[in-house]
């Protein structure tokens, strides 16, 4: 298949990037399943602008540059944060609804709160903006006629130039269902890819977040900066019967209380803001607390609140914990902290080019400089809107300077056919390994003796990974071991670079912050750190 623009992902990066461009060129966009799972669909809080009367710009940067502990590119937050009410007036435009509030007899933005902001700045759709914002901006992209949408094809790799030169040509694609290799040529290639919460054993994140756009990009050459920030959510349901369901900050933001399990309320002993502090410093909050006590869980109350409003401002937390037997008005929420954000990622401008010519990365796979070492809720939905758009809008500048696609044949080691099933075992039990081995030894808080024996471990799993890629027919579960343990070994590299502790990076043999050495990106690219990462 050969097109313009092919564009691996349909969340609201991806999305945004395809509309913006559809009238200027013929679009493919990739996706991992059906074309509506993506971590967009899953965000419940919002997305942050400055809407509100007693807000401005600079307390929106102020609050993400404190958030980001000094690693934040102060040009970008400023260009992000001032692009924000149009991003989201853009996405009414789509066709996204908003939740409303009536004031002064019109209908104004409900805006909410979250942690880390000083204001009320949380444009959102109840709370489920993000599936809100994923079913306008696909119910668009449907009815472009310049846009091809490809469900169940994930990325196995992307097509470089045969000679070498840094230029991207499209990718390499495998279909879930039938195992088909198929090439897509492309003059320019996006990948919004979204994020790898699936290198942890407790994620927020859906099946999908396995790192597979770091580790394209890694392998064609691109830079990666700041893995070692892994945002940890603090309040995920804690529950047998599910896994991976949010429980969004906008709940302490308006007013929920942290308690361990015997009802004592425990932040204000970490941090003045209580549970209004950066998600970093309520999840190590929360990560030492179980461990004080070897509970399973904190909990969450609601229960001072007015019944009637945490029904109406969280209808769909609401009824899921009822679900699962919790009602929030009289029961106090169960949660634990999982892996939630990839706040680094492929390093771009801020107009989403990489440093490989004609190729584009846009929203959690990116590294724009915005989250330095910590995002500030909700900047996550606006960071992907604007830099998107600024993408589409530099690439329509741009993509008659890029040579016409070419169609490749895939390399012989993805056409071997189908794996024989007694094999598949081995994956099954690299994959679990890799999650775990990070889950304990590359979490919220680390040490240098467990970031050195994941190295080790995860050098092990990788040869004998890299040596079945070579000789066992692959598999959608085999090429996504793949991209997670590059993606793992990444982090790890990072981690073990940064000698300190700051942001989402907590080492408790560095516990504190060194400005003079480190306040800088950590970036790796092939011949820096690399060592010979698959």
């Amino acid at each position: 298949m050969v097109c313009d623009v092919l564009v691996l992902g349909s969340g609201i990066g991806g999305l945004t990037f395809a509309l913006e461009m559809a009238d200027h060129a013929q679009v493919v966009v990739a996706t991992k399943r059906e074309a509506l799972e993506s971590n967009t669909r899953y965000a419940q809080g919002g997305i942050a602008a400055v809407l509100g009367q007693d807000d401005s710009f600079e307390m929106h940067v102020a609050d993400t540059l404190s958030a980001g502990a000094g690693l934040c590119h102060r040009d970008v937050v400023e260009l992000c944060v001032r692009s924000g009410p149009e991003a989201v007036r853009w996405l009414v435009e789509q066709g996204v609804s908003f939740t409303r509030a009536h004031q002064d007899t019109k209908a104004v933005f409900d805006l909410g709160r979250e942690a880390g902001h000083s204001s009320r700045r949380v444009v959102h759709a109840e709370d489920f903006t993000g599936q809100e914002i994923e079913r306008a901006l696909l119910e668009q992209a449907q009815s472009h006629p310049n846009i091809t949408i490809l469900e169940n094809r994930m990325g196995l790799d992307l097509c470089r130039h045969p000679d070498g030169e840094p230029l991207v040509r499209g990718a390499y694609l495998m279909h879930r269902e039938t195992g088909q290799i198929e090439v897509v040529a492309a003059r320019a290639t996006v990948l919004a890819t979204g994020g790898s919460g699936k290198v942890y054993l407790y994620t927020s994140n859906p099946d999908v977040a396995t790192g597979d756009g770091v580790a394209m990009a890694w392998r064609a050459g691109a830079r990666v900066a700041n893995l070692e920030f892994f945002q940890f959510h603090p309040t995920c349901l804690y529950h047998p019967k599910i896994k991976s369901f949010l429980i969004s900050e906008a709940l302490r933001g308006e007013g929920g209380i942290l308690r361990r399990v015997d009802g004592t309320a425990f932040m204000g002993a970490y941090h003045p803001a209580r549970e209004l502090a950066p998600r970093d410093v309520v999840a190590r909050a929360i990560d030492h607390e179980m461990k004080r006590t070897g509970d399973d869980h904190v909990l969450l109350d609601m229960t001072h609140l007015d019944p009637d409003f945490l029904e109406h401002r969280f209808p769909h937390i609401f009824a899921t914990c009822l679900q699962y037997g919790i009602d929030m008005r009289r029961d106090p929420i169960p949660v634990v902290p999982a892996a939630h954000y990839q706040c680094g990622g492929v390093v771009t401008d801020t107009c989403g080019r990489t440093l490989l010519r004609g190729l584009y990365a846009v929203g959690e796979v990116a590294a724009t400089g915005l989250h330095g070492a910590n995002r500030l809720a909700s900047n996550s939905l606006l960071e992907a809107v604007v830099f998107a758009r600024r993408g589409a809008a530099d690439l329509k500048a741009r993509l008659g300077d890029l040579p016409e696609p070419v169609e490749m044949e895939p390399p012989g080691w993805m056409t071997r056919g189908a794996a024989p099933e007694t094999e598949s075992v081995v994956v099954s039990q690299d994959w679990d390994e890799v999650r775990r081995l990070m889950w304990n030894y590359v979490g919220i808080v680390r040490s240098n003796r467990r970031l050195f024996g994941a190295r080790r471990r995860l050098d092990l799993i990788t040869q004998e990974v890299r040596d079945y890629v070579l000789t066992a027919p692959l598999t959608p579960d085999l090429a996504e071991l793949r991209n997670l343990l590059t993606v793992a070994r990444l982090i790890v590299e990072c981690a073990l670079w940064r000698s300190e502790s700051r942001g989402l990076h907590y080492n408790v043999d560095y516990p504190d912050t060194d400005d003079e050495r480190f306040l800088r990106d950590t970036v790796l690219w092939a011949g820096r750190g690399s060592r010979q990462l698959m």
